[in-house]
């Protein structure tokens, strides 16, 4: 008998377009002879199952649909949200309530990643190198001069739980960094404004494969804006290279920080982490929890050049969190 899969996808961020996408992939790329699979699209507005273009409304008392006079309840749910309440353990929490297994790590792990700032400070300690930071919160007093100099200039001011680049700006000069801030305020109510590190920018996919923990082949970023931003990412304005054109010494060590970053959090499922090699040695930028699934995105690139097609790896995802449930 097919395991009954839910599929969520949208969400209430700006990410939400490329949450579809993300959760059509995955639609697509599931056994279906294996699962009987359910695209679930979540809005604040709506929960909704769509089939065939016909929308059936979702009971969120249960998480369970009504199809033809029969309830359908679901045996895992594939979370490809990106941003909240996908990411930031808003949903996963929701799931964990009712007792139906997911793919994403524990709720807990997903609102700490996706603030950044409390997950750099968490690492810190760890000794896992990062930009210098200054932190603002909605309503602060704003001192450009002692912005500039604790983070020097260029620097980086970012939404605090945004994904995507959405909110970020790069900034060149401290008469530009009022408008940089009150940029990312439009995406959320706090910001980090970071030091600008001048490396080689990389991207590392760790997974949890057949229960153990794998570090995916690097991808080099070489973006042909000023930075790593959403049309470099999104608009084939950036070269995805993998596997990197790293030193062996260089992949190695990306590769124990990034294993390591990823057991020190007790992340569960898939990741994907950005970092900055300065000297060899890489400096964290941010973690991805719901990185993009579709075929052109760079963790199912990094799985391709593994040997990892899609089909197994969504379903090692779905067994792995059916087998584990507690």
């Amino acid at each position: 008998m097919k395991k009954n899969i839910a599929v969520v996808m949208g969400g209430y961020s700006s990410e939400y377009l490329i949450s579809l996408k993300s959760g059509t992939a995955v639609c697509e790329n599931l056994d279906s002879d294996k699962y009987a699979i359910y695209p679930i699209h979540i809005f604040k507005n709506r929960w909704i199952l769509i089939i065939n273009e016909k929308e059936y409304a979702i009971n969120k008392h249960d998480f369970s649909v009504i199809i033809d006079n029969q309830k359908i309840k679901f045996d895992c749910v594939f979370n490809a949200i990106h941003g909240s309440p996908g990411e930031d353990g808003k949903l996963v929490s929701y799931f964990e309530l009712l007792e139906i297994p997911h793919t994403s790590a524990p709720s807990y792990q997903m609102a700490l990643t996706f603030n950044k700032r409390d997950c750099l400070s968490v690492l810190k300690p760890y000794g896992i190198k990062m930009a210098t930071s200054y932190l603002l919160n909605k309503g602060d007093s704003i001192d450009e001069n002692k912005i500039a100099n604790k983070v020097g200039l260029p620097c980086f001011v970012k939404a605090n739980k945004a994904g995507s680049s959405f909110g970020i700006s790069k900034v060149y000069k401290k008469e530009h960094l009022m408008a940089a801030i009150e940029h990312s305020f439009k995406e959320d109510d706090e910001i980090i404004i970071e030091s600008f590190l001048e490396g080689t920018e990389v991207s590392v996919g760790v997974i949890t494969y057949k229960n153990e923990v794998i570090v995916l082949p690097i991808t080099e970023i070489v973006s042909e804006n000023d930075f790593f931003d959403y049309d470099a990412k999104y608009h084939g304005k950036s070269q995805e290279i993998t596997p990197a054109r790293l030193s062996e010494k260089e992949k190695k060590r990306t590769q124990d920080v990034a294993k390591q970053v990823y057991e020190i959090l007790k992340m569960k499922g898939f990741t994907r982490s950005e970092y900055i090699l300065i000297d060899g040695e890489p400096h964290l930028i941010e973690i991805n929890t719901v990185p993009g699934i579709t075929n052109e995105s760079i963790l199912p690139q990094q799985a391709k050049v593994a040997g990892i097609c899609l089909k197994d790896l969504f379903g090692d995802m779905i067994e792995s969190a059916i087998n584990n449930q507690t």
